[in-house]
């Protein structure tokens, strides 16, 4: 190696094939570009290996594309040829008993061959969809339409299901309970006793004899309010007896201050009189102690005056 020039390039097999790669591909977007332009100079743009890989995906989705017009448009035509070809034999006097139901079978079966696998996996979902929906000619958008209002009203089932299931479990939980309820009443606890018809005939003769008893003294009373006659004051002499209440409440109060100043007294006479006197001389002598203390008091804080 040491005899190479020190600007040469060494040979690499694997970037020969990338690059020999690349060129193809970017004559394959060449020719497709000049292609789509008829004839006139695409506009320049740089060539990087992000654009490159751009123009193939867009070159691959539009050849696809074409492939997918031409099979559609070879469809028509044959299905035209062939329509004129019908048309030209009913002009022309020929064979009228040409089947046109057979016919349409064959174009419906040229086009179901020429689909791929997933258009008619497409093809026939759509088919069962519009079977099972009732729709006779069936659009996509009519289709989704008619899936979204079968999801909603399966969602409302739904919701009315689980309802009806919480009202079922509830009338489940009423009748457990009227059941425990009806077993309690039929058992021994709820039943009358013997004797009731007796009791029954004791109230009645009971209720007959006060009901007598009862006309008796509202007969009395009409008879001594006859006899003594019922006072009909007027308003005057209910205002006059209140203030009269009103003085002797007055009254009572001052009496019962009175009455409380003798609290704690023995209820004898000269008991009272005992403690009432030895309560005197208790505050007297509290008022020679006082009169004392003051005096000293007096004497401490006066000045003497000198000799």
């Amino acid at each position: 190696m040491a005899h190479l020039p020190p600007d040469a390039a060494i040979f690499s097999p694997s970037v020969a094939r990338l690059a020999a790669s690349t060129a193809k591909d970017w004559s394959y977007v060449d020719s497709w570009l000049a292609s789509k332009y008829n004839g006139r100079q695409p506009p320049s743009f740089e060539r990087n290996p992000d654009t490159l890989k751009a123009l193939l995906a867009l070159a691959s989705l539009n050849e696809a594309a074409d492939e997918n017009r031409d099979l559609l448009a070879r469809a028509e035509t044959d299905a035209l040829q062939g329509i004129r070809a019908l048309d030209e034999g009913m002009e022309d006097g020929g064979d009228s008993s040409i089947n046109v139901s057979a016919f349409r079978e064959q174009i419906l079966g040229a086009l179901e061959e020429s689909l791929t696998r997933e258009g008619r996996t497409s093809l026939v979902a759509m088919a069962t969809s519009a079977v099972h929906l009732g729709i006779a000619l069936p659009e996509p958008a009519q289709l989704g339409q008619a899936m979204l209002d079968l999801q909603v009203r399966n969602f409302s089932l739904e919701q009315a299901t689980a309802r009806v299931g919480v009202l079922q479990r509830y009338t489940d939980l009423e009748l457990a309970r009227l059941d425990r309820l009806l077993g309690e009443v039929n058992g021994d606890g709820y039943r009358p006793p013997v004797d009731l018809p007796r009791q029954n005939l004791d109230m009645q003769r009971k209720t007959k004899a006060m009901a007598k008893q009862l006309l008796e003294m509202r007969d009395k009373v009409s008879s001594l309010a006859r006899a003594v006659g019922v006072p009909n004051p007027t308003i005057q002499q209910l205002r006059q007896e209140e203030e009269r209440y009103l003085e002797l409440l007055q009254v009572k109060r001052s009496l019962d201050q009175q009455v409380n100043e003798f609290e704690g007294l023995p209820p004898d006479t000269e008991q009272a009189r005992q403690q009432l006197d030895m309560l005197r001389r208790e505050l007297r002598s509290i008022t020679d102690r006082r009169d004392a203390v003051f005096e000293n008091l007096v004497e401490r804080e006066t000045p003497r005056k000198g000799r």
